[in-house]
């Protein structure tokens, strides 16, 4: 399926924006230079700790995490540019994500804070902690460490339009559940949701970086403290790969969650949650 297929329009349902009336967070926006941001902010007297969710996941999917994880941390959690309700953009590079990042840091006036992605919001937080933001410690979550001469990405772009294109007509839980039958059933319905609030020219772009983006780029340089967790069945973290990045950034600790594949916190949700509190406890304070 071509990115022209499933380009229709961009959109956000009234019924995914009702979901937001049940999430304990705040709506704050932040600017990025042109680029308008969303964030939903927990609140609270915890350190702050930002989010960066996956190449289709809009900040809202992660809530059943992070409400998790208030009692140790202030979750800001990011509408990465071109999904939920961030603006799109005309680029979307990691060091465009890595600058949002950024402006979400200063414009929000976070004090040295924690950093947790997942998928490529691993990737995103790998590159702003090389940059040398100031943070606490970063938690990546099975980055993708396909890149050059790595081979592909395991899941295709086709597949992500495909389900953007069904997103885009009206999908229900139902058929999300075709596409990851090991989801808990609210998050299945969350998807169905919000998942037409992704910008087709994002996810093409993004896709297109996880195979000319090299994490390995930036790993290496990712300071202490830093954990890197990953699904024990993860095709996107290999055991090979976890190999390779214990080896890149010896100071780093690496976390295997069992019975969970790349989308590690809805294939295994109280064991990933857990593996994060466990590195949120060993991060300092």
């Amino acid at each position: 399926m071509s990115a022209a297929v499933a380009a229709g329009p961009r959109g956000v349902l009234q019924s995914a924006l009702a979901d937001l009336a049940e999430v304990p967070a705040t709506s704050r926006w932040v600017r990025s230079g042109p680029v308008r941001l969303h964030v939903l902010d927990y609140g609270g007297d915890g350190v702050p700790m930002v989010v960066l969710p996956g190449i289709t996941s809009p900040a809202i999917t992660m809530d059943f995490v992070v409400r998790e994880l208030t009692d140790l941390v202030r979750p800001v959690v990011v509408d990465v540019r071109g999904r939920g309700l961030s603006d799109g953009a005309g680029s979307y590079t990691l060091a465009d994500y890595a600058g949002d990042t950024e402006a979400v840091i200063a414009g929000l006036g976070l004090d040295r804070p924690l950093l947790l992605g997942h998928s490529m919001g691993a990737r995103i937080a790998a590159l702003t902690a090389a940059r040398g933001a100031d943070l606490r410690g970063t938690v990546l979550v099975d980055p993708p460490m396909s890149g050059p001469g790595r081979g592909p990405y395991p899941t295709t772009l086709e597949a992500f339009l495909g389900q953007l294109a069904e997103a885009r007509r009206g999908t229900d839980a139902d058929e999300v559940a075709r596409a990851w039958p090991r989801w808990p059933r609210p998050e299945q319905e969350l998807r169905a949701r919000w998942l037409s609030s992704c910008d087709a020219e994002a996810v093409t772009a993004t896709h297109r970086g996880f195979e000319s983006e090299d994490f390995f780029d930036a790993w290496p340089s990712v300071p202490a403290p830093a954990v890197l967790i990953h699904g024990a069945d993860s095709p996107v973290v290999t055991a090979a790969g976890a190999a390779e990045a214990a080896r890149a950034n010896p100071q780093a600790r690496l976390v295997a969650v069992p019975a969970a594949g790349h989308m590690v916190f809805w294939d295994n949700p109280p064991v990933a949650v857990q593996a994060v509190r466990d590195a949120l406890t060993q991060l300092p304070g």
